[in-house]
């Protein structure tokens, strides 16, 4: 090979391109979207997300310029997927290519790639490539991104909603960085209402809020600041579009197309509907308590405080005479942590109609009511000896564990021998009804008494 073909430009790169001009803010034209003008131009601004924000934290030091490593964003939406991508491009002046996995193909994904390659080869200019929903991307498109990504010809920043164990490929996902994002608190949400309102980018103080469409607001995010400044933005619109100068819970609820649900989560309502809710299961009324299950997911309250609601109603009022409707109240309650809303409610109703539909009894509560009532007036005793540990060292000579009969040896499994204190023997705590699966154990107990007790 000649020494000058050494020197020789790639045909395959193409013709160097300009220089770039100096990295500057862009421009968002005033018809933008409320969320759009308000979206954060620098780390200060952020609201939330602060155990990947602190000092120190990777994501900080990504969108300081430090650490550049591919991340992906993993949360649900309206938490800053794309602002946090906009301000690790924008941190050292990076290039920023946006695409979606929706209408972006392997094509589009290879022409970027291409791209990114040139400006670093020819003018040292890094690209920041971010992919919303990089979870819609087949295995294909995925793995076009690995080589580019390994040689950080692209800095990937890919946002999903769902989770990237079960949705990006194992060896893309073994060259990023996974950091999950929160929903927002209301808090979080609090605080970009009232910079929207008073920011000259979004409502530049022109118009008031009062404080009950303000908390209708936050109750309509459920977390995701784009909700948010959307439903405020369509609200500003309608009180512009009267000439009023205040925004009130009516003209929200017009915008929105929802109305406000009259619960108060630290008043009456709270307590009087939540009330409303376990009665109507525990009288069977199915309807009814799917009714105030709706009214609480509708007014924002704490899906795990109901959940717990249902666990307990599942022993205090079922019991026994439907052993699985404390199984399906767990499960619903590990689902709506698993999960979150707004599918949790499918848990939470499925729930709901296996215990108002179940048989019914409270012979759970009646009976460890009624033990702790003995034990708490002092009607304890002592263990008997032979059913006492005797395995340490000098057991045997204080004669425990002495006599004692082992009961699966038994031909029925069970055989005649004390297990109360003295003082207890012959008390019954347990009585089951009746009703469903306790209708088999109204019949057992006694027999199962009798036998221990060496009455047969």
């Amino acid at each position: 090979m000649a020494q000058d073909e050494l020197f020789t430009v790639n045909p395959d790169l193409g013709p160097p391109p300009e220089e770039p001009a100096e990295p500057r803010e862009v421009a968002i034209p005033a018809g933008s979207p409320l969320a759009v003008r308000m979206r954060p131009r620098s780390l200060g601004e952020v609201v939330g997300q602060q155990h990947l924000l602190r000092e120190g934290a990777p994501l900080r030091r990504l969108v300081e310029g430090a650490a550049p490593a591919s991340v992906l964003l993993y949360g649900p939406p309206g938490t800053g997927k794309t602002t946090l991508a906009n301000l690790v491009s924008a941190a050292t002046g990076r290039r920023f290519v946006a695409m979606s996995a929706l209408s972006a193909g392997v094509k589009e994904v290879r022409g970027v790639i291409e791209e990114a390659r040139r400006r670093r080869n020819y003018n040292a200019e890094n690209t920041v490539l971010f992919i919303d929903e990089v979870h819609r991307f087949s295995k294909t498109q995925q793995d076009a991104l690995l080589g580019a990504v390994e040689d950080r010809t692209v800095l990937l920043v890919a946002a999903t909603t769902e989770n990237p164990s079960f949705s990006v490929v194992s060896p893309l996902l073994s060259r990023s960085l996974v950091l999950q994002l929160r929903p927002l608190t209301d808090a979080d949400i609090v605080a970009l209402i009232e910079r929207a309102m008073t920011d000259e980018r979004g409502l530049g103080g022109e118009l008031t809020l009062t404080e009950d469409a303000r908390a209708h607001l936050v109750r309509l995010a459920s977390g995701d600041a784009r909700r948010a400044l959307t439903a405020l933005e369509a609200a500003a619109d309608a009180a512009s579009a009267t000439e009023a100068k205040t925004i009130d819970l009516a003209i929200v609820e017009s915008t929105v197309d929802k109305a406000a649900v009259r619960y108060d989560r630290d008043g009456d309502q709270h307590y009087d509907v939540i009330s409303a809710f376990i009665k109507s299961i525990r009288g069977s009324d199915v309807d009814a308590a799917l009714h105030y299950l709706a009214r609480m997911i509708e007014a924002g309250e704490d899906p795990r405080f109901l959940a717990r609601r249902l666990v307990v109603h599942a022993s205090e009022d079922i019991g026994m005479a439907d052993p699985t409707a404390l199984q399906s109240a767990v499960a619903a309650a590990h689902a709506v942590q698993f999960i979150g809303m707004p599918e949790g409610r499918l848990a939470l109703a499925q729930a709901t109609v296996h215990l108002a539909t179940a048989p019914k009894s409270n012979a759970i509560v009646t009976s460890i009511d009624a033990a702790l009532s003995d034990v708490r007036s002092g009607r304890i005793g002592t263990v008997p000896p032979h059913l006492r540990d005797g395995h340490y060292a000098g057991a045997e000579k204080l004669g425990n564990a002495k006599g004692y009969r082992y009961p699966p040896n038994a031909p029925e499994g069970v055989l005649a021998q004390q297990y109360p204190p003295d003082e207890l023997v012959g008390r019954d705590y347990y009585e089951p009804t009746q009703r469903g699966a306790e209708r088999t154990l109204h019949e057992r107990v006694p027999k199962l008494r009798r036998t221990i007790r060496g009455e047969r």
